[in-house]
């Protein structure tokens, strides 16, 4: 492959979306035709681009590959750090493919406003990639933050009768699970200092090498909170019970390619928060016999739940939506119990339902 690709891959499979949304501005709205064929070939071209990651990525050397950083904000210590492992190459892949599909499927369900619609698939496409490759905390906010915008505009504009209900309920929860996990962040952040005598930093690969590993008594009680902040956030995310109520709603307003990135990808962000921050840098908090107790229930509890409330759905929407609650409970019940069959499992399933339930959306919404 050629070096300015591999050295760039990252960056380009992630913003090519965003400056493909910006180049639509400037077609004119009435020529629908030139805008679906223009933001399909983006996306389709965003896919073919991210693909030989997969064979790029060396899974035997593992951990994270292909990284970049640049100094961003160095008065508060914030870097442009971005690279993938091996789970956020999943999910990375999993979000290019199903974000081609959704918006192919769109061509004959959207008819009005069409250009600011696939403006708005376009940006969610960007601030979802950008989770996946963050590995500085404040790079890692905004990309979060800023993938909830397009979605409400899309369950908003583009969803069925109870619409805008459905929008603001989605973005008042997952705007709760943010602003507690940015309180989980600021108290590392300013934890950090105190026990490396240094400046302050939001690079996560260096929280979890020197904060991971310490059994200072005072880290050890702030583990349990920031971990309960970081729960909350993801957990609504995921959602776990009793979070999940958000969920059905969004889903049956939503239009059909709305639904398949939600329920495929944005669902997965909080899995991939409890595997990518929880477990490695709060890890006294993780395996506490209380917490794992009341997790592994939630997840088991929701596994039931789900199941028996898909059975009783006159809704094709809704039961693929509580559907996907109980197959995210093995999902979180994987993850924590901390075996590496489990955590191994729990990914593997992450990208089943991604595909599968991405699929049943396709086949409920064409």
């Amino acid at each position: 492959m050629p070096h300015w690709y591999v050295d760039n891959v990252l960056n380009i499979v992630t913003f090519l979306p965003l400056f493909g949304a910006l180049a639509l501005l400037l077609v004119h709205k009435e020529k629908k035709a030139l805008v679906m064929h223009a933001a399909t070939w983006i996306a389709l071209a965003d896919f073919l681009l991210s693909a030989p990651l997969f064979f790029l990525y060396d899974a035997d050397r593992g951990g994270f590959q292909f990284e970049q950083r640049v100094s961003w904000i160095p008065s508060i210590g914030v870097q442009y750090y971005i690279g993938i492992d091996g789970i956020s190459l999943l999910l990375l892949l999993l979000t290019t493919f199903l974000g081609f599909l959704s918006i192919l499927s769109s061509w004959t369900a959207v008819t009005e406003r069409v250009k600011e619609y696939y403006f708005f698939m376009l940006i969610l496409q960007t601030g979802m990639l950008g989770v996946f490759i963050s590995l500085d905390f404040f790079l890692f906010y905004i990309f979060w933050e800023a993938m909830l915008v397009p979605m409400y505009f899309l369950i908003g504009i583009w969803g069925g009768p109870r619409k805008l209900y459905a929008a603001i309920k989605f973005f008042l929860y997952t705007l709760l699970g943010s602003v507690l996990m940015l309180l989980g962040i600021l108290a590392v952040y300013f934890f950090y200092p105190k026990v490396t005598g240094g400046g302050y930093s939001f690079d996560i690969t260096e929280f979890i090498r020197v904060l991971g590993p310490l059994t200072q008594p005072e880290w050890l009680e702030m583990q349990k909170w920031v971990f309960l902040a970081f729960f909350i956030g993801f957990a609504i995310k995921v959602p776990m019970f009793p979070f999940h109520t958000w969920l059905p709603d969004a889903h049956v307003e939503a239009p059909t390619a709305g639904s398949v990135v939600l329920a495929s990808v944005l669902l997965k962000m909080g899995t991939y928060g409890f595997l990518r921050f929880s477990l490695p840098l709060l890890p006294r908090a993780s395996i506490d016999p209380l917490i794992v107790q009341i997790l592994a229930g939630l997840s088991i509890v929701a596994i039931i739940y789900g199941a028996l409330v898909s059975l009783m759905q006159q809704d094709w929407k809704k039961l693929v939506a509580y559907s996907s609650v109980s197959h995210l409970g093995f999902c979180t019940l994987g993850i924590f119990s901390l075996n590496p069959n489990g955590l191994a499992g729990s990914v593997l399933q992450q990208i089943n339902h991604g595909i599968s339930t991405g699929m049943l959306f396709l086949i409920v919404g064409v």
